[in-house]
Parts: structure tokens; sequence; C-alpha cells
């Protein structure tokens, strides 16, 4: 039987860098915002970006520039299943949903997932890909 671990937090840094006025210390975010942070910052970084783990992300960006369909949308759904079930042990993944949106030139993602170690209720991260240049 897998051993489960069990946590009383987690933490993260914030990204805006503010310090808190009443320690002089950085602003920490908790528990379920930093997972969330972290899982979409997985999906937006790309293999090669972070030092000292040049595996470390996802290849999403590359199927931005193809044709909006639902092949494309499977493909981009399989690379953030394997990207989050790869790289954040924090999360079980319950299901990853993309939905090409063809008005606006974007995929729909929705994340579910369950937080591994905490009492809490399953998640779920929504935001749009787009492609930039």
């Amino acid at each position: 039987m897998p051993v489960q671990r069990v946590s009383k937090e987690f933490k993260d840094l914030s990204m805006s860098f503010q310090i808190n006025p009443l320690n002089s210390d950085m602003i920490a975010i908790k528990n379920e915002t930093a997972i969330a942070r972290s899982v979409r910052n997985l999906v937006f970084t790309l293999p090669g970006e972070r030092f000292f783990n040049e595996n470390l992300g996802s290849r999403v960006s590359r199927s931005l520039f193809e044709n909006i369909d639902d092949i494309s949308a499977s493909i981009i759904r399989d690379e953030i299943e394997n990207t989050i079930n790869n790289y954040e042990p924090r999360v079980e993944l319950i299901d990853v949903k993309v939905a090409a949106n063809y008005d606006n030139n974007e995929f729909n993602v929705t994340i579910n997932y369950y937080i591994v170690g905490i009492d809490a209720l399953p998640q779920q991260l929504s935001f749009a890909l787009q492609p930039t240049r």
C-alpha cells in the first residue's frame, strides 16, 4: 500500500514579491492558492526555462499555433495531464478538460484535482490558452 503524505500546510512566495508591512518579510500564499499557482505555472513554463531542471514544464505552446480543433485540444489535454502527474506530487488529478473556443482563437482549460495531504474539497482551476508572438 502506498504511503499517504500528511501535511499541515503548503506555502509559496507570492509572485508580486511585495513585503508584508507587519513583519518586513515577503508575502506568502498558502494551501489551495499555492497549489493552484504551482499547477498554472507548470502549464505555462516551457521545458528548459528552469535552471537545474531542464525537463520541467509543458509543451502546450507548440500546439497553440496549430488549427483550433478537437485534435489540438486533445494533444494539449494529454500534455497538461503528463506535466502535472510528473512534476506536481502535491495533487491527485481528477480530470483535465480542454475546449476549443473558435471565436476567440483560444483553448479554455479546466483542471480538477485533489490536494494530497490536507483535508480540502476538490479544487478547480480554469484559464485560457492563447497563441502569442
